[in-house]
């Protein structure tokens, strides 16, 4: 008889996956990957998302819009799956598919689990607070972001003894681009030899560029005058509870700064390389995320990928953040809403190139394997709680 154990079968129910585009996409894309090493997964999912599948998911869509009609067409057929499949581990993408995760998993026996983000805790929709919040309480398992997110977990009400902390994952390169990409790309878009600061994520509210390019960018292109701001992303169009900043807005606000020339909208990059060249060619990526109630930042992915390139990061420091930045290795954190601070901090960046190395060696931690590790840890007890 082979003692060989069985291997789990393991249903992940989320939006955010292609077509859909955006860190909390490739987190849950890795998800799968990564659980996929030690047993069988399939995605409950939008459509589009299975002709980018790799080969050990599978894949049941549903259509994406309307959000009302998505919500109930994957909560049919979780179900459904739950019911003919029987998977020992249901997980929730996210907070949002959260009830149709529990529910799917009830049916069936399994364990009940939800990876959830800050604002999955901290939204203030009556209608959210009033169904959702009851269903994470109840899963089997809740995996926070962040330390910052374990705590609005058990603000609400979240026993401590379901939450365990898995930092999403990067990407560690083996190989540099080619210098001469890098080149091209520096004197394509900074237009000089001056300091290259990089901005990546979608236009919202929460991300505050417009203070940045009003408050904290005129400081620094005073101490350096060929100073560039490069920024990647655009406003969100399928985003939920975004509030969205215009190009038109944070240029109007640069012009009205006067630094209107030091600023450079790229448009979304989804492309890998292309990405990875415009990390390797700035010198500071900024990140000034507002402190915000009710709108959390919940890790700030993008700092990770930064230092994974080796590209130190200058941030606000709130929420979970605090995890995504180690201060004077990987960048610096500044208290929440101070310019001044946050230019000085830059600058201090712009006179410490090795802080590229000691980056690099920080996100090293963050690897993707790493991240598989500690989800198969997290979920590892298969009791279900009471």
């Amino acid at each position: 008889m082979n003692g060989t154990p069985k291997a789990r079968r393991i249903l992940i129910v989320t939006r955010n996956l292609p077509p859909l585009v955006g860190g909390m996409e490739r987190l849950n894309w890795h998800m799968g990957q990564e659980l996929a090493k030690k047993g069988e997964v399939c995605f409950v999912a939008p459509s589009g998302t299975a002709a980018k599948a790799p080969p050990e998911v599978r894949v049941h869509e549903v259509a994406l819009n309307p959000l009302p009609r998505f919500l109930l067409a994957v909560q049919w057929s979780a179900w459904r799956i739950a019911r003919t499949w029987k998977p020992d581990i249901v997980i929730a993408g996210s907070g949002l598919t959260a009830p149709a995760a529990w529910m799917a998993a009830h049916s069936c026996g399994a364990m009940s689990a939800a990876y959830v983000h800050g604002l999955d805790m901290a939204v203030r929709h009556p209608l959210y607070r009033a169904l959702w919040l009851p269903t994470l309480r109840r899963m089997d398992r809740i995996i926070a972001n962040s330390r910052a997110t374990r705590e609005l977990a058990l603000e609400a009400d979240v026993s401590q003894t379901r939450i365990r902390i898995v930092h999403p994952g990067v990407d560690i390169a083996a190989h540099s681009p080619e210098p001469s990409l890098i080149k091209d790309f520096r004197e394509k878009h900074a237009r000089g030899a001056g300091p290259v600061l990089l901005s990546v994520g979608r236009l919202t509210r929460r991300k505050g560029l417009r203070e940045f390019v009003t408050h904290v960018l005129p400081r620094i292109v005073a101490e350096h005058p060929e100073t560039v701001l490069l920024v990647i992303g655009d406003a969100p169009d399928r985003a939920l509870h975004a509030e969205a900043q215009t190009r038109e807005s944070i240029q109007a606000a640069a012009e009205a700064a006067g630094i209107g020339e030091h600023i450079h909208f790229l448009g979304v990059i989804t492309d890998r390389e292309r990405l990875t060249v415009a990390y390797r060619a700035a010198d500071v990526h900024v990140f000034p995320v507002q402190q915000i109630p009710g709108d959390p930042e919940g890790f700030g992915m993008v700092a990770i990928e930064a230092a994974a390139e080796g590209l130190p990061t200058v941030a606000y420091a709130t929420g979970g953040i605090m995890d995504a930045v180690a201060e004077k290795q990987s960048g610096y954190l500044v208290p929440a809403g101070d310019s001044q601070k946050f230019a000085e901090a830059v600058l201090a960046v712009l006179d410490a190139p090795a802080m590229r190395a000691s980056s690099a060696e920080f996100a090293k931690q963050f690897a993707w394997p790493e991240f598989g590790m500690s989800l198969h840890s997290a979920l590892e007890s298969n009791e279900k709680t009471a």
